[in-house]
């Protein structure tokens, strides 16, 4: 296997002021600096004095408050339904095989696309097309929306295109289990979805669908086929943060 002279980095930080989720689901970080743990550390080591360490410092650490789908992150299966269409448990992200995620990746720019529109297989087909990219088994597909132009704005929440049943679908029958978008969601936008009025829109899967990697910063991405890798395993979680 041919490793990528290059690695880009398309996760999002996780910090207290940019905005990449609903206010409830913000995360939480407290910074302690070096000075101030070092209380911590001299009641560690019995014996220790602050004038031992060097400049009387400790370890700076953060305590953080978050869920597991602040930030980029990938969603595991049991994520959206706990039973497939045949009964089974659906995968907690620790029992997605980790070879699903270092893959050769695709970029489909679908930025001039309005916000709330529902991508159909068409459109997805269509995109590859022009990209001159044929999809193969285990790609993952990466889609770029308006939504990263809007990354640290209340508007991120609601901008962007999504996913529907269709594109869904067409990508799963051609075996791909990993995708990745720069938006809230990989479906169409929840404010979108309330104002227009709730209705069932996929079916309960089969437990081969697809994990968005969600607000990952696919615009720096050019459309062409290139490596892509990304999953930090938790147990028995149906998501985590990912870089």
């Amino acid at each position: 296997m041919k490793l990528p002279s290059r690695i880009i980095d398309l996760s999002s930080p996780l910090e207290n002021e940019t905005v990449y989720d609903p206010p409830f689901m913000r995360p939480k970080i407290v910074y302690r600096s070096n000075a101030e743990t070092a209380p911590l550390l001299v009641d560690l080591f019995p014996g220790l004095r602050r004038e031992d360490l060097p400049d009387g410092e400790a370890w700076a650490i953060e305590e953080i408050q978050l869920t597991t789908h602040n930030g980029t992150h990938m969603d595991a299966p049991i994520h959206f339904q706990s039973k497939s269409i045949h009964g089974k448990p659906m995968l907690t992200i620790d029992q997605v095989p980790l070879d699903w995620f270092f893959r050769p990746g695709v970029k489909l720019d679908f930025r001039e696309v309005p916000d709330g529109h529902v991508v159909t297989g068409g459109e997805v087909e269509a995109e590859l097309k022009r990209i001159g990219h044929e999809l193969k088994p285990f790609d993952i597909v990466l889609v770029n929306t308006r939504a990263s132009s809007c990354i640290g704005t209340d508007e991120y929440l609601t901008a962007g295109c999504g996913m529907g049943r269709e594109a869904t679908l067409y990508l799963t029958s051609r075996g791909v289990r990993v995708t990745g978008i720069d938006a809230w969601a990989g479906m169409r936008r929840l404010r979108i979805y309330a104002s227009a009025g709730w209705r069932r829109t996929t079916r309960r899967s089969s437990g081969k669908a697809i994990k968005p990697v969600a607000k990952s910063r696919i615009a720096i991405w050019k459309s062409c086929a290139i490596w892509s890798s990304c999953r930090i395993t938790a147990s028995p979680w149906p998501a985590f943060p990912t870089r």
